[in-house]
């Protein structure tokens, strides 16, 4: 699979549990207008808004169909943001220790381990 079909699935199934998610909170009368979503994929980014199909993409089309839905109706707003900025690598990716260090900085992590000197 290219990154951008493994990408878009995982943007499917990342709205399909906002969807879940919303749907709780408005059981508890809390409203869920619209989710900001920040993806370091410029191609799925622009497949999600685009309402061309591809011969390249034919095999996602249910995930397209699902997710431009949402984006049509306002429910999600997709963003693009530059891998070097995306927290989410923390957690998916081995990273070199000056990037690891950046993004722990960035979510305010601190290493207790390490000596204060």
């Amino acid at each position: 699979m290219s990154s951008c079909e493994v990408e878009y699935r995982v943007l499917a199934s990342t709205t399909c549990e906002l969807v879940w998610l919303a749907a709780l909170l408005s059981s508890f009368q809390v409203t869920i207008s619209t989710i900001s979503l920040y993806c370091d994929n410029q191609s799925v980014v622009h497949l999600a808004s685009n309402y061309v199909f591809h011969e390249r993409t034919k095999h996602i089309e249910i995930d397209c169909h699902f997710v431009r839905d949402k984006v049509c109706h306002g429910f999600l707003k997709l963003f693009h943001i530059q891998s070097d900025i995306q927290l989410a690598d923390i957690f998916t990716k081995a990273l070199h220790a000056p990037a690891f260090d950046r993004l722990m900085h960035k979510m305010g992590l601190i290493n207790i381990h390490q000596s204060s000197s």
